[in-house]
């Protein structure tokens, strides 16, 4: 018996290789992605409606906000992972300008200076820079052996805050946390060693006493009081996690029904059509309703992850890791500051509150999420 005999040839099938595209797959949208999406903002506008006081006025504003950052996501869903990747690097640098510009020529609300205005159209460049940040970490990594050295940890953790502090400085401690998440998530997922997170943590703990007497303002401060004892001061900084607190209680696991909410529809809970918009939910549906929203979030959350296991290259492992990683710190960090277990840092619940640009900014992580997921695949799998 010859040698060819025991020599195994491949036939030429070609294209029979690669895998046949579906049309959601040309069309580059995540199905199951994309159908969670749409229950949770039509649920979203649901609770809405009695959070605002039925106002239909607000569910036709936030109707035409989804329609926008739907149209935003598929638009970014259509980039080539490799085209986002390049546009990382001055898309950041970018940013990073216009929030240095934004002490100077940004427009003031409530205390603070946020905010720029272009050309008649206003808008935060923080909220850019929660999509922009972990895509620059990402490309800075996927450039480098992994894990990275120690020397590539302090590179990276510059990129990191030079945006963090510039956000702090506005004052917007909430958003500078959640921008710093987003952006550290990589580098946790790039495989830092854990002696390094250790060492960290160490860090953070000795500084907690500095930052506390001479970089928190009076405000931040007074939230944090308020959280470990609200009811010092119940008719002001306490008002609202006892209203919300009262009305995520009276709720019990039925609820008072959708529309019968006392404390919601007499208004004793501020801001719940925005930022306590889940203590309405919770009075009115229960607990029964929370945790079908709950569900719904960590199946996003879960096809998220499940994305970012499956995408083909490092720099797609890492940006989809990290944007739904933060995503899961938003919706934490909501929950768990209008039940009362966090400071208040003004953090909206993703796609159930009422907004505009916070909106847009997520669904634009979505759209990122369908292009990684979407990635054409030279090997059938």
């Amino acid at each position: 018996m010859s040698h060819s005999d025991f020599v195994r040839q491949m036939p030429n099938t070609g294209s029979q290789l690669a895998r046949r595209n579906s049309i959601w797959q040309r069309l580059h949208i995540d199905l199951p992605l994309l159908f969670l999406l749409m229950l949770l903002t039509g649920g979203g506008l649901f609770v809405l409606y009695s959070a605002s006081g039925q106002d239909i006025s607000v569910i036709y504003k936030q109707s035409r906000f989804f329609l926008l950052a739907y149209a935003v996501m598929f638009f970014i869903a259509q980039f080539d992972v490799e085209r986002i990747k390049r546009l990382a690097p001055p898309a950041y640098v970018a940013c990073v300008i216009l929030l240095i510009l934004v002490p100077f020529i940004g427009v003031g609300a409530k205390g603070a200076q946020r905010w720029l205005s272009l050309g008649g159209f206003r808008f935060q460049p923080s909220e850019l820079m929660k999509v922009v940040l972990p895509m620059a970490v990402a490309w800075y990594f996927s450039k480098r052996v992994l894990p990275p050295s120690f020397r590539h940890v302090i590179v990276s953790l510059v990129i990191v805050f030079v945006p963090t502090l510039l956000i702090a400085k506005q004052p917007d401690l909430g958003t500078s946390i959640l921008i710093a998440a987003s952006g550290l998530f990589v580098l946790f997922l790039a495989g830092i060693p854990w002696s390094y997170i250790a060492s960290a943590l160490g860090l953070v703990l000795m500084a907690a006493y500095p930052m506390w007497h001479y970089v928190l303002h009076g405000y931040q401060k007074q939230r944090i009081l308020t959280m470990l004892n609200p009811e010092s001061d119940k008719l002001g900084a306490g008002w609202n996690i006892i209203q919300s607190k009262t009305a995520i209680g009276s709720g019990g696991f039925e609820g008072k029904g959708w529309l019968n909410g006392t404390q919601s529809q007499l208004d004793f809970l501020p801001e719940s059509h925005t930022d306590f918009i889940i203590a309405v939910l919770a009075e009115e549906l229960g607990l029964k309703g929370v945790l079908v929203l709950m569900a719904l979030y960590l199946l996003i959350i879960g096809r998220g992850l499940w994305i970012g296991y499956k995408a083909q290259h490092c720099f797609g492992r890492l940006l989809a890791g990290s944007i739904t990683l933060t995503f899961f710190v938003y919706v934490f960090v909501n929950m768990g500051m209008v039940s009362g277990l966090l400071p208040v840092v003004g953090v909206p619940l993703p796609l159930v509150s009422q907004g505009g640009t916070s909106i847009v900014s997520l669904m634009v992580g979505f759209g990122l999420l369908m292009a990684i997921s979407t990635e054409k695949r030279i090997i059938d799998q």
